[in-house]
């Protein structure tokens, strides 16, 4: 229901956006081109049907980044600040794939100048346009227009949980009349109870219900078939949640195969094909950046580590990845040598006696990590993920926490979700596996980006990181 009326907003949204972007582009060339002084810019004006054809190709491009950052997702909307660094995200990754279009196919030598004015403006007035769009549509909702009356079947945790998404998206429209009890009511305080199952016909035939949503759950009966007839012989549209919904609490997916309804229990949207070539693809051009813009310092680090103590410079160790395959992580030595049976198996201290004392500046700072670049080069890792942990500790963690081994559903990270909630080092292990299965349920590419951003202030000086 939330999709069928979400696909009519996410085209308002786009056609909105497609306008933006054009109007963003038109103001960029007009401030370089009629606005900024001459005699700055002595360059000579491109043909401005090369130009119409650049803003073209951007504003569309534009578009098509924000659906692949899934901009237009339901969910948006919720947190402005979300949604602005999220248009960010969008305007940046619009912004490298056509530069690298602009590189490979050479034509005309556009103004750089016209691109980051384009940024600029899109990024301010698209942000702008979702604002103003959302307080129109908030404002029409509270005015009655075009509002569905709703009916909740059932007093359980999925019929509350309900009534709290459609209160979270009332942008959308539907507005609760209140809930239908079974032959048990569940308690909540300051549940407002409409009618009962047995009178739920009268009800309908006295009061405008544009929208009836079964919820009951197994304590509060059974009555799916006589609701259904209920539904169809008033010609009320009708909505099903399962009644299993309250036992299997992770996010699931549900497809269809030849008519039959599956349901995948665990939505992991880093299985689909094509948000696999989005994180690779980021993941090879990231870490080569980041490789040839800091391998100076990788020299530095090297030359001090070989100064200070006795041993490899690199030191590798096994730790579990995606699917529960072992590798071999990457790290600068921070620690004494010692035997292998030791370093897999007992846990880093504050104040770790084995810590060297380069080690020791190397993981405050958490330089002692920078090597694993070459990893997610390899493909073993991804920039953001969740962190790898040793095979000694996995099957240790794996019979203490029933969900821990769902955190390798995605690839090993450098950084994470964890991380920049300062769960990492000394913390609870609880609380990592949480949130590295908020992060693998949730992924989107606008969050890999935000973790990033929020590595350098949250997770790189920690008090953790012993």
């Amino acid at each position: 229901m939330l999709k069928e009326r979400s696909q009519s907003f996410k085209l308002l949204f786009l056609s909105t956006d497609l306008i933006i972007a054009l109007l963003s582009f038109s103001i960029a060339y007009t401030i370089r081109y009629f606005l900024l002084p001459d005699s700055f810019f002595q360059i000579q004006i491109i043909d401005p049907i090369s130009y119409l054809i650049l803003g073209i190709v951007l504003s569309i491009s534009q578009v098509l980044c924000f659906l692949t950052i899934d901009l237009y997702h339901p969910r948006r909307g919720l947190s402005f600040t979300d949604e602005f660094f999220a248009i960010i995200s969008g305007v940046v990754l619009n912004l490298l794939v056509v530069l690298a279009l602009l590189f490979f196919f050479r034509g005309e030598s556009f103004s750089r100048l016209v691109i980051v004015y384009f940024a600029g403006s899109a990024i301010l007035l698209t942000s702008l346009s979702h604002f103003v769009l959302r307080l129109l549509l908030e404002y029409l909702r509270s005015k009655g227009y075009n509002l569905k009356s709703v009916l909740i079947l059932g007093t359980s945790k999925s019929a509350f949980g309900f009534e709290e998404t459609l209160k979270k998206h009332s942008i959308y429209g539907y507005k609760v009349n209140g809930f239908v009890s079974g032959k048990k009511t569940l308690e909540k305080n300051n549940i407002q109870i409409v009618t009962s199952i047995k009178q739920l016909e009268d009800y309908i035939q006295k009061n405008n219900v544009d929208l009836l949503v079964y919820a009951f759950s197994h304590e509060e009966g059974d009555y799916l078939k006589e609701v259904i007839d209920i539904a169809d012989f008033h010609g009320v549209d009708l909505k099903i949640i399962p009644s299993y919904e309250e036992i299997v609490t992770a996010k699931g997916r549900v497809e269809v195969l030849d008519g039959i309804p599956i349901i995948s229990i665990r939505n992991i949207p880093l299985r689909l094909g094509y948000n696999q070539v989005i994180k690779r693809s980021f993941d090879i051009l990231f870490s080569l950046s980041f490789i040839l813009i800091f391998s100076p310092f990788f020299l530095v680090i090297a030359i001090l580590i070989k100064l200070t103590s006795k041993g490899p410079i690199f030191y590798t160790q096994e730790r579990v990845g995606l699917d529960n395959k072992v590798f071999g992580m990457i790290k600068f030595r921070s620690m004494v040598v010692q035997e292998k049976s030791k370093s897999d198996t007992l846990w880093t201290v504050k104040d770790d006696p084995r810590v060297t004392k380069i080690g020791t500046i190397l993981r405050k700072l958490s330089l002692d990590e920078t090597p694993q670049f070459f990893n997610v080069l390899k493909g073993d890792m991804s920039v953001v993920g969740p962190r790898p942990e040793r095979p000694f500790y996995v099957e240790k963690f794996r019979n203490e926490h029933n969900e821990y081994m769902r955190r390798h559903a995605a690839k090993a990270g450098i950084t994470g979700w964890a991380q920049v909630q300062g769960f990492r080092g000394d913390t609870s292990i609880q609380k990592r596996i949480e949130a590295d299965i908020f992060y693998i349920e949730n992924w989107s590419f606008f969050l890999d980006i935000k973790i990033i951003l929020l590595t350098p202030f949250k997770a790189i000086i920690d008090r953790n990181a012993y």
